[in-house]
Order: C-alpha cells, then structure tokens, then sequence
C-alpha cells in the first residue's frame, strides 16, 4: 500500500485519513494541519518522509512562472528542502494543467462562455498559465498582485504588464522590507479588491483569497474559478448568491482533497521525482482519468447571461432636441449648429437593457451607445469620420463586457457597411440587415392579408399581384427582391444602376427559375400598377416615389433608416397604407430600455438580430457589406423563433394600425380605385382627414375593450386567408386583440 502525506499551513482541525485505490494502486492518504506555523509544517515534513513515499504541501505561497521567469519564494522552498527521501510536490504542475482544461472544457460546454467577459485574477502570478489561456477569449483582464503586494491602487491589466512586474517583483519584495509591505494596508487593499470584484464577471482564486474580498454583495451573480471546494465552501457560496463555481480539482475519491495530494499520489505511482516528470506524463494521466472540473451552481438555477451593445444616433435635429434640453423654439441656424456639435462628441451609453430570457431559458443583456452625427452629418464627411466613432463605440462596449455590437439605423449603410468596422474592431459586429429584410415582409404580407384586396394564384401558389423593391441592389432591398420573387407573380426591381440589377435578375432567377423580374431605372411610370412597394434607400430625405401616382390599396413597406416617406407624403395617401417594417417584439419585458420611438417591448429588426445572435451564443460577424445572404436571412428568421421574437403590430409614421385603421384604408382604397384610371384619378379624391393610428395606452388607461384602438393584433389575424372582411368584423378582433393582449405571432415559415 502506498502512503501520502500532505502537510498543509492550514488548520489542523480539518484533519482526515482515508483509503482508496488510485491507478491501481492501493493508497493510504492523510492530511496534517500545521495551524500557520511553518516551524511546525518543517517538523511535520521531516518526520513523515521516512514513512511516506510521497509528500504534498498545501496552502503556501507557490513558485510562480511568469514568461520565461520563475520566481522562487524563500519559504516555501525552505520547507521543500527539508524533504530528500521521497518526491515532494505543491502541487504546481498539476494545478496548472488543471486550470488550462478547466478554461478550454467551460469554453466549449457552455458556449464560448469567456468570450469578452471582465476577469479578475486575485493572482496572477499564480495563475499565469491560465491567464494565458483565458486571454484567447477575452481582453479584459486585471490581475491584483501590485495592489495585494505593494498597496498600488491600480490593477495590472495585460499579460505585458504582468511580465513586467514579475519581474521587478523579485527585488521590490525581497528581504523584511518587502514583507512589511506586503503585510500592511490590508482592510485598504481588501476594500479596493472588493469594489473590482463587484464589477467583474469571472474571479480566479484560492478560497481563502475569494473570502477576503469577497460577500454577498459582490459576489451574487458571479462566476469563481477556485480548486478544493467541499460542502463548507460550497454553503458560503450559495450564502453569497454565487452564480457558478469552476472546481478546476475533481473529485475522484469521497473526501475532497487538494491538488498538491492529488500529484503526491501520481508521483507516488510513477515512482520518480518531480524533476523527471513532464507535462505529457501529467496530461496522459490526466486523459486516462477523463478527468473535467467540476462545475457548481450554489444557487440551484444557473443564468448565463449574453451580452451585446447596440450603436443608435440621431435620426434628425428634432431627435436631437428630446436628448438634450433646447427649447423647441431654437433657431434653425442655431440647431445647424448644435447638430454639427453633436456629431464630434464622443460616443455616450444611452441605456442599460436587461431581463430579456428567451423561451429556451438562455438570457441577455446589453447596452444602447449612442454616437451623435445625424444621416446628414454623416453623408456630409467621409466614411472614416464615421467609422472612428463607431470604433471608439466598439471599444467602450468591449471595457463593459459585451460579446457582439450591432450597428443601427445609418450607421450600417455609411461606407462598406460594416466591413470596415468589424475589421478594425476586436468585437463581432452585425448591421441586423438580415432580420431586417425578414421583418419587412413579414410585415407586408400581414398587411396584405388583412386588407385582403388580392388574391392568391390557386396554380402557381403565388400572390396575383405586381410588387416593386426601389433601391433593390442594396443589402435589405436584394434580399427583399428574391423574397417578393417567391411570393409575387411579378416583381420591379428598381435602382439607379441598370448592371447591378440585371446581376441581380440573373441571381434571382437561378434561384426562382419561373420568377418574372422586370428591371428598372426609370420606374415612376410603373407605380400605378403596383400592389405592393418596399423601399430600402440610403436616401437620407431624397424624394423617392411620387405617392400621388400610386395605386389606391397599394402597400408601401419603408424599410430604409432614416424613412424615405415623410409623414407629410404619407398624409396625402389616406388610401395608401404605408408602413414601417422591421419591429420586433421581445419574449419578455425588457428592463432598463429608454424610448426608441417605439412601443415598449418593441425593437428594430436590426437590434433584434443582435439579441438573437447574443442569445444564442453565436459572437461571430453575422451580416456586413451591401449583400446580405439568403442563407442567414432564413437562419436568423428561425433563431428569432427559437428565441421567442414576434412580428409587432403594425405602425406607420403616426403610430400602431388598429383592424379599425386598416380597415378605413381598404374602404377609401375600394372608393378611389371606382375613378382611377393610369395613375390618376379621373375624379378628384374627397379630401379626408389622415387614418389615426393608435397610441399604445398608459398602464393607468380604462378604455374598455370594446371601445380601444391599440394593441397588437391576435395571431390568428395574421394567418387568416387573404379575403375582404367586413369593417365590424374588424372592429371585432381588434377588439378581442386589446382584452386578450396577444401580439402579431410571425408566420411558421419565411414567406
């Protein structure tokens, strides 16, 4: 039977003897407390080597290996060389390999869960090689060791800087001096620790490290890496509300024994000194074992909680003034100028956004960062001016821990759209062009529907009418295009680049052989014959489409950020319904979120697929450039499913469509198509006052049922046939909507 001891500067009362088998051998193991007194761990040392034939040295200061440096600790080797009979270890090589496979295996099982997260090593010295490890994942690391040694109230921050005052350390520490420092301050040293450990998402350290620094009110929610953890540890981590605990020791017999005993007892089988052991020896052993860390959920219900950020701006100087306190009564020639101000400041957090929990059980958080250039601004300077402010957004999100940054309304249209960014910057970026081509038909088609004014080809399954997408040969506007060539009879792609859109035809085409594209250039004369138009320019305010020539019932889905509609054009269509494509609505209440110019709970299309990527895990470049893939169109459509996302209720320039409003539209559409003839109306349309749209009701509101225009409508709105319905039965829904409260459910498949 082989014999270990494992002498340890801990408490002698947690002393304990067992017998169990390990690599085919029969061990007997023991555990011998000096109680801190090294005089003690150096007697108890030398009387056990002639009965032991390995020794284990636990809870001292360790060698460090930092780079190429080793620094040696006087004491602990002291008491290594009073051993000279059998091998002795602390454990160190092991600990090492150990806490690299903890960090690859948490890595892998639960989903890139390092990526980007704040790490704080209590230290780093110690845990060099883990550290290594972890900054493949994430740069956002902080190592305690100038503080906890020499009282600097700052933490070291990269690998570089640890490397550097290990090595200074040598000298800076040694002899009494160097004790005395390191000794004092200690409440000063434990408190500035304390407030870093509060804003981190992952702690390395030992126990006894974690506990000096570390509470309930730091601690709760937060993921420790640490070794030895038994049922007493363990109680003190739930006590602290910890989210998870990485035991980077496994536990192969009953009794939890550290990793110095654990290598004692390799070495004692192996028969060979520590010296002649390599990592290999170590690393077989280790894959015969099968051997993982040990992952703890003190609290019973592990979160893993995602992280992202999203870059919004002002969409004009009316947007401008709701941020800041300017009166509405500010010139203009002053607010020229105040919008060129804003567009040089720095990049500010808007918001925090929280509690969003898909129905998979999968959570996310994130941050809205504003930068300040208007679509003007931006059109009125050269991309990099854009793309430096985009990047310091990207770097503020990377220091606050956010794994993927989506970039919204103009700011993913300006130069490359994204490609530049996502090169230059260290997070994954997305422009949510690929959910927002998804969001703008399924918004269409809903609309379709329920006004009900075309029919369905019983042959070709198609819809029997004619759509147009203007500015097709974009990111949203070429996707858009191969959806309506699925759906529509025919389809007008339009632009201003006849090349592209005939590359484009022929793209389709390939895909849908019996699709009828028709390009254009010069599509003004085509609108009158248009059921349905999606526009999806970069025009910041251009003029677009002559909405006068368009056909009554026609609708326009405006999918472009800023719109390409102004509220004044919409307004002379009251038979026209014109609709802004793309919310999404959450699976839960969101927490934290500040007014976007939407109804609460609901999004762009272009944040939404941030969320969904940060939920699913998936921190990758997802959509940049002006050609959006087909292929992640319809992967990003059914991750939103999995996640729980919903199509909104319809909203147009003024607010949310009730059955009610669309309902008007139908009935003006059906009265003005009696005289139109051309694209124009032989008799002058009576003049209406525009459709109202809903505004979504305070919490406090006791409009009855009956009586509310508001609301999303019920899912089985949405997939009803496309057929004419009556204005009461509309009436009906819309109100059953409002009493049930249950939103636009999206379609089962893309349409």
């Amino acid at each position: 039977m082989k014999s270990v001891v494992t002498v340890t500067m801990g408490s002698s009362d947690k002393d304990f003897e067992f017998k169990t088998s390990f690599l085919g051998q029969e061990f007997r193991v023991r555990r011998l407390g000096a109680d801190q007194d090294t005089g003690k761990a150096w007697d108890l040392m030398r009387r056990h080597q002639a009965s032991a034939d390995a020794i284990g040295l636990g809870e001292v200061t360790d060698h460090c290996h930092v780079g190429l440096r080793t620094v040696v600790n006087k004491e602990t080797q002291r008491l290594l060389n009073v051993v000279t009979r059998v091998p002795v270890t602390t454990g160190a090589t092991l600990r090492r390999l150990l806490q690299v496979r903890a960090v690859r295996h948490v890595q892998k099982e639960l989903g890139h869960y390092f990526n980007n997260n704040l790490v704080l090593f209590l230290s780093g010295m110690r845990n060099y090689d883990m550290a290594v490890a972890m900054s493949d994942y994430t740069h956002n690391l902080s190592f305690a060791d100038a503080l906890f040694q020499t009282g600097t109230p700052a933490m070291l921050t990269s690998l570089e800087q640890l490397e550097i005052y290990a090595k200074g350390s040598e000298w800076m520490l040694s002899g009494k001096s160097g004790a005395v420092l390191e000794s004092s301050l200690t409440q000063f040293k434990n408190q500035r620790v304390a407030g870093v450990v509060a804003k981190s998402h992952v702690i390395v350290g030992t126990f006894a490290e974690i506990k000096a620094v570390g509470n309930a009110s730091n601690l709760a929610g937060k993921t420790l890496i640490t070794a030895a953890i038994d049922d007493e540890r363990l109680a003190y981590f739930t006590a602290c509300k910890v989210n998870l605990v990485i035991d980077v020791s496994p536990k192969l017999f009953e009794q939890v024994v550290a990793i110095s005993t654990l290598e004692a007892m390799i070495l004692a089988v192996l028969e060979r000194p520590m010296e002649e052991v390599s990592d290999d020896d170590f690393n077989e052993i280790l894959t015969e074992l099968d051997i993982k860390p040990r992952l703890l959920h003190p609290t019973g219900n592990f979160r893993n909680i995602r992280r992202f950020a999203f870059v919004i701006h002002p969409l004009s100087q009316d947007f401008i003034k709701k941020g800041f306190p300017i009166p509405k009564a500010t010139p203009k020639f002053v607010m020229d100028r105040v919008e060129t101000l804003a567009a040089h400041m720095p990049p500010m957090v808007y918001c925090k956004m929280d509690n969003i929990i898909s129905p998979t059980g999968a959570e996310a958080e994130g941050w809205l960062i504003s930068v300040g250039g208007t679509p003007k601004e931006m059109l009125a300077r050269s991309p990099e001016f854009t793309y430096r402010r985009l990047l310091h957004a990207a770097k503020i999100a990377e220091k606050m821990g956010a794994q993927i940054m989506g970039l919204g309304a103009f700011t993913k249209v300006v130069g490359d759209a994204g490609i530049t960014v996502a090169r230059r910057s260290r997070l994954p970026i997305t422009t949510g062009n690929s959910y927002s081509a998804s969001g703008a038909l399924w918004a269409a088609t809903d609309a379709m529907r329920r006004m009900g004014l075309v029919d369905i080809n019983k042959k070709s399954q198609k819809v029997a009418a004619k759509s147009m997408v203007i500015g097709a040969s974009g990111s949203i506007g070429s996707v858009s295009a191969r959806l309506l060539a699925m759906a529509f009879e025919e389809v007008v792609i339009a632009g201003r680049d006849m090349k592209k859109l005939e590359e484009l035809k022929k793209s389709i085409l390939k895909d849908t052989p019996d699709a009828n594209v028709v390009c254009s250039i010069d599509y003004d004369e085509l609108l009158a014959d248009m059921d349905m138009i999606v526009t999806s320019t970069s025009g910041a305010g251009k003029s677009i489409l002559d909405i006068t020539r368009v056909k009554p019932g026609c609708v326009i889905t405006d999918v472009a950020r800023p719109l390409d509609l102004p509220a004044k054009d919409v307004a002379k269509r009251p038979d026209v319904l014109v609709i802004e494509s793309g919310e999404i609505e959450l699976p839960t209440e969101v927490h934290g979120m500040k007014s976007i110019g939407l109804p609460p709970n609901v999004i762009y299309a272009c944040l939404a697929e941030t969320i969904v990527l940060a939920l699913e895990g998936r921190f990758e470049v997802f959509t940049v450039g002006r050609d959006t893939e087909w292929e992640k169109v319809k992967e990003i459509y059914k991750l939103g499913r999995k996640h729980g996302m919903k199509l909104a209720a319809i909203s147009g320039v003024n607010g949310v469509f009730t059955d009610e409003a669309i309902a008007k539209v139908v009935k003006l559409a059906k009265k003005a198509r009696l005289t139109w003839k051309d694209g124009k109306s032989a008799k002058p349309v009576k003049s209406v006052k525009p459709v109202k749209v809903a505004a979504e009701p305070s919490a406090k509101a006791k409009t009855p049922a009956s009586k509310a225009k508001t609301r999303p409508l019920p899912s089985e709105i949405a997939a009803t046939e496309a057929k004419p319905a009556s204005v009461a039965a509309s009436k009906k829904r819309a109100a059953k909507a409002v009493a049930k409260k249950v939103p636009v459910e999206m379609p089962a498949t893309l349409p």
